[in-house]
């Protein structure tokens, strides 16, 4: 037999020996079967870049529920209430309902990948991490930058927006006293404060904010029944659009064809935040021992193995599995409600303002930019339309508040394990020190520096108004539509980092398991196994999930162009892609990195790769 080997300092305490193996098992334990397993040499393994200390580490308190509404909350925001209506004069009311339909499988395709890595490493900068560490690393860094982007445009963009509700009750253009002291400074102030409170009172707040919010749809979904059922024909209401299902909007598209395929991309919009469950997982507390007991029959033997790392994966588990579906219900549902209740050409349904020409004249000058809020008004139902209205500007809010959130906690991960101690360049001195916490734990920086970088987006309207037609309002608009492009780049990422996983630890597996490597042994069945979750029909699926946001960003988003050149769609399609590609290659050039992909082939960076990944969820703990 060969010599022991010293086990290095770092090694957790919860890691089984990985010295050679003598039959020890006793008689009541199952032994292992140790033919034809490789041979492998341990080497040290790399260390953290810091030693985490107080000030670099969040308070572990979002339970199941608080993580749920959180991403219920940064989810269903302004996409349910606006994107519908504009799908539905776009291209009919087929495309209403396959659009979000469609969509909502793949991101319900995405997400399964996610979750099997969230379950294992629920991390800081989780989405960033698993890019850097399975497919490139400068990759993964410029993943976080996007991530970041998108949530902290979209926190100006909200702003923007709920001053464009508010005009429905102050008249077109609003009031810049209301707009400017009210809305674009006392409610992002009010915001900050909430978002500066600690995780254990910001919870809380979410889980009502995520009530009130799936009781303001409910209300909105039986209203649309109601109205519809007793319509008659009133107005527009009752009408049958389902006559003519592949009617489409001529002045922005050639066919109803690739009508459809713009509605695949402006329904992705309404997907962003599905995925918000990873960013909110470092805060996440670990699952309960009772609550375990009641979902796991297995024996107390087997569940006191569980390490509490494990539990923390149960707790996101949820939340990332059944998101996508319930969004993918609630926009399908309404898509498909409002295509019953107002016709594809009225003139409260939103358009697409880069296909509007000089000399078009509307039937009606429109009073919402919301097919909801259209509905209720034609009902002549008495305030029925200020009630969805209210409902929109609490929509806006609170999807506000969670997006910086969101963004707060990504740069927080960008930057909590980076060196700034002396004799580091100053720009890793100036983000380390972003990357730290305050007394509530609370990484309190980066959530200044993610309000303050779009924070001046909205006072931009106070000049060119909350319209369109004005470049102002243009470029309002084009912020926010640029705020659902990273993501679908973030999603194919993800996507490809789990494909890489899956064929790594298929290929070790066999050292894995001589090692006892925990939570990575996927395809372990005949002897205890603490692998958290298997997503179903892999590796398949997530190849389905790859091609699906390939095909969102190169085909759908670009299918506005085909007909005739916009600078709009253009822009608010290719222009972050065309970053995202500069941004990459510039870190490539900064930091000397090779134009390949990690190595994964040898067992031995391979386990201490995921060595690694569990000592930054211990340190996260």
């Amino acid at each position: 037999m060969s010599e022991p080997l010293e086990l290095p300092d770092w090694v957790p305490d919860w890691l089984p020996d990985p010295r050679p193996i003598v039959d020890r098992t006793p008689s009541s334990q199952p032994s292992r079967d140790h033919d034809n397993i490789e041979q492998f040499n341990i080497k040290a393994a790399k260390t953290l870049y810091v030693t985490p200390s107080a000030n670099r580490t969040v308070n572990r308190k979002l339970k199941g529920i608080h993580i749920f509404m959180i991403t219920v909350n940064g989810t269903l925001g302004t996409g349910l209430y606006w994107r519908g209506g504009q799908i539905l004069e776009l291209a009919g009311p087929l495309a209403a309902l396959l659009s979000f339909l469609l969509v909502g499988l793949l991101s319900w395709a995405v997400m399964q990948c996610i979750t099997e890595l969230l379950c294992i490493w629920p991390i800081p900068g989780a989405l960033s991490v698993y890019v850097t560490e399975f497919v490139d690393p400068e990759l993964g860094i410029a993943v976080g930058i996007a991530y970041w982007f998108t949530y902290s445009v979209s926190f100006g963009a909200l702003i923007a927006t709920l001053a464009a509700e508010v005009d429905f009750w102050t008249g077109a253009n609003g009031s810049q006293v209301i707009d400017g002291l009210v809305i674009y400074t006392i409610v992002p102030a009010i915001l900050v404060l909430i978002n500066s409170a600690g995780i254990e009172i910001y919870g809380p707040l979410e889980v009502v904010f995520g009530i009130l919010k799936i009781t303001c749809l409910a209300v909105i979904v039986v209203a649309l029944i109601a109205v519809n059922a007793g319509a008659g024909s009133q107005g527009y209401l009752g009408v049958d659009n389902w006559s003519m299902p592949k009617t489409f909007d001529h002045k922005a598209a050639g066919s109803w064809g690739i009508a459809f395929l713009m509605c695949l991309s402006i329904a992705t919009f309404a997907y962003v935040g599905v995925e918000i469950v990873a960013a909110s997982a470092l805060e996440s507390a670990p699952y309960s021992y009772r609550a375990r007991r009641r979902s796991n029959a297995r024996a107390e033997s087997d569940l006191s193995r569980r390490s509490t790392d494990t539990l923390i994966g149960n707790t996101v588990k949820f939340s990332s599995m059944y998101i996508s579906l319930l969004a993918t219900i609630s926009y399908s549902l309404c898509g498909l409600l409002i295509s019953f209740d107002i016709h594809w050409q009225h003139c409260g349904l939103p358009r697409l303002s880069w296909t509007e020409k000089p000399g078009d004249e509307q039937q009606c000058d429109p009073f919402t930019t919301s097919a909801f809020v259209a509905i209720a008004g034609e009902s002549k139902i008495p305030y029925l339309d200020n009630v969805f209205n209210a409902f929109l500007v609490f929509t806006c809010v609170t999807c506000a508040g969670t997006n910086l959130y969101v963004a707060s906690r990504t740069l927080f991960g960008l930057t909590s394990r980076l060196d700034g101690g002396k004799g580091q360049p100053w720009h890793l001195r100036l983000l380390a020190w972003i990357g730290r916490t305050n007394s509530r734990k609370v990484p309190f920086r980066a959530m200044v520096l993610s309000a303050a970088a779009f924070f001046w987006v909205p006072f931009l309207q106070l000049r060119g108004g909350t319209s369109t037609a004005t470049p102002i309002g243009m470029f309002v608009e084009i912020l926010a539509q640029m705020g659902s492009v990273p993501v679908v780049i973030v999603w194919a990422c993800e996507v490809l980092a789990f494909i890489r996983y899956y064929h790594c630890i298929r290929q070790h597996q066999s050292v894995l398991k001589a090692q006892g490597i925990p939570l990575v042994r996927r395809f372990c069945e005949t002897e205890y196994n603490d692998y958290i979750y298997r997503s179903p029909l892999q590796p398949a699926l997530a190849y389905v999930a790859l091609v699906g946001c390939l095909f969102i960003l190169i085909v759908a988003n670009g299918a506005s162009l085909w007909g005739q050149f916009y600078t709009f769609p253009f822009l608010s399609s290719y222009l972050v892609v065309l970053v995202f590609i500069g941004v990459w290659i510039l870190l490539k050039a900064v930091r000397g990195g090779r134009w390949a992909f990690v190595d994964l082939s040898n067992p031995d960076k391979v386990v201490r790769k995921i060595r690694n990944l569990h000592d930054i969820r211990l340190a996260a703990t």
